[in-house]
């Protein structure tokens, strides 16, 4: 009788194995929330024992900051792509507003509502919370002072108009978790609303310029 070949199987180097445990906590965050991640559920997501989780996150408080990290960068990657740095400030501007607004960032609105609340009890992800702020409103504030700069915005005060904005669409995402939404126009241009009037545009110019970067 013959053996059958068993399959080798391939060590992955350290660095190649907890990024996959992040990006998996990451999509359970994702999908079902932060308090869902355990170092079992990880575990069986993966195929692998808790333990070699463990060994990597000892403290899954460790495991929920990165995870929620590693979703807000790819969030704001996604928003705001590198390979668009070539359009006029309005137009990238235009499309981040826009993309937020279409429905599709509606589970990353959510972790953020999660994020947020659990942060209260949890030091880790409370300072996760507010780099990844610190990051996205860093990067609005400087598209805002280039297209400043360029002579397409008018405001005088680039990181209060990007706190604005952003505080304008949080408050948009606190929606996020209910399923019978209000429904109202001014709900999907309400930030591009604010954005306008407080960088100086016509009403109704940004979404044209996002259309315009589309051809």
């Amino acid at each position: 009788m013959t053996s059958r070949a068993q399959p080798i199987r391939t060590r992955k180097l350290p660095g190649e194995r907890r990024a996959e445990i992040v990006r998996t906590a990451a999509h359970i965050a994702l999908e079902e929330g932060l308090e869902r991640i355990t170092l079992r559920r990880v575990a069986d997501e993966l195929g692998v024992r808790p333990g070699l989780i463990g060994h990597y996150f000892p403290a899954v408080e460790n495991l929920v900051s990165e995870a929620f990290s590693h979703a807000a960068t790819e969030e704001r990657a996604s928003l705001m792509p590198c390979e668009e740095r070539g359009l006029p400030a309005d137009a990238r501007l235009a499309r981040f507003l826009v993309r937020l607004t279409d429905g599709e960032y509606r589970d990353l609105s959510r972790l953020w509502l999660n994020a947020r609340h659990l942060s209260r009890f949890k030091p880790g992800l409370r300072s996760a919370v507010r780099a990844q702020e610190s990051e996205t409103r860093t990067a609005l504030t400087d598209l805002i002072e280039e297209g400043r700069l360029a002579g397409v915005f008018t405001t005088g005060d680039a990181p209060g108009a990007a706190l604005h904005i952003l505080v304008t669409v949080d408050g948009l995402g606190a929606y996020a978790n209910d399923d019978a939404q209000v429904e109202h126009p001014a709900l999907d241009d309400m930030a591009i609303a604010t954005a306008e009037r407080l960088l100086g545009l016509a009403g109704g110019s940004l979404r044209r310029a996002s259309s315009c970067a589309d051809r």
